[in-house]
């Protein structure tokens, strides 16, 4: 197989561990040919990061909390003089308070902090990374259909995913002049850490292996492999789209007979 990402860098931003989203997509890029700079967000993560790093060839391991502004300005200036081809943002959070309750118990303190650091982040990381993409390149990230749909206690999470999907198109809109490509990937559910948090998470599996038409869950190297074509010179004219990888569940309205 001719490696698709040979001869590219590419940053990737969330990986927290061996079963995060984020790490699949690692893999996928390291197998094609790319180089991987990854970032840890904090002390507690940087152990694992540089293990996860090591195992999967990654060229730099750097520090980056993308919630604060100087942060993701001193990783550009620790990058300056490299081209950087590719971005994944695999990035997201709310109170875990937030999501066990209705939604219109929010807080808004809650609802300012998932804001912030699910959808503004994207925002922040494009305006500070683009100038190093001098030859254009591709810059994604994660979502959920809960962006769209209600999906139960998924909450104020879902609003985030909505204003981070509406931000890839304004991004998309405003970097496309430059040659740099703005998307994301809306995954089905998978059991990563941070999908723990929701409640009843598992029913919410069951569900969609039951009605999807591939009658499966979402295996994360189908994400990966996805990622990989929106970096690919195959993707060159896909962006401000959201790419849906979820066994088709998001097409179906009611359940009905094979």
């Amino acid at each position: 197989m001719s490696q698709l990402l040979a001869g590219q860098t590419a940053l990737i931003l969330g990986i927290a561990n061996k079963w995060s989203i984020a790490y699949a997509i690692a893999q996928a890029f390291k197998r094609e040919g790319a180089r991987l700079i990854l970032t840890y967000q904090s002390e507690r993560q940087q152990k694992t990061i540089e293990e996860l790093g090591a195992e999967l060839g990654a060229d730099r391991i750097m520090a980056c909390d993308v919630s604060v502004d100087a942060e993701l300005e001193k990783l550009a200036a620790e990058l300056a003089g490299e081209r950087i081809d590719s971005v994944v943002h695999s990035i997201a959070f709310a109170g875990k308070d937030e999501l066990s309750k209705p939604f219109v118990e929010t807080s808004r303190a809650g609802f300012n902090l998932a804001l912030d650091v699910s959808a503004y982040s994207l925002v922040a990381v494009s305006r500070t990374l683009a100038p190093l993409m001098t030859e254009g390149g591709a810059i994604m990230t994660l979502t959920y259909l809960g962006s769209v749909r209600v999906i139960p206690n998924y909450n104020v999470m879902g609003v985030a995913k909505a204003a981070l999907e509406s931000s890839v198109r304004y991004l998309a809109s405003n970097l496309g002049a430059s040659k740099i490509r703005v998307n994301a990937i809306s995954a089905g559910p998978i059991k990563t850490t941070s999908a723990r948090g929701i409640k009843d998470f598992s029913k919410v599996l069951d569900g969609v292996a039951s009605l999807a038409p591939l009658k499966r869950n979402t295996d994360p190297h189908e994400v990966g492999d996805t990622a990989v074509f929106l970096a690919s010179h195959l993707g060159r004219g896909v962006t401000g789209n959201v790419i849906y990888v979820d066994a088709g569940f998001q097409i179906m309205g009611l359940d009905s007979p094979a």
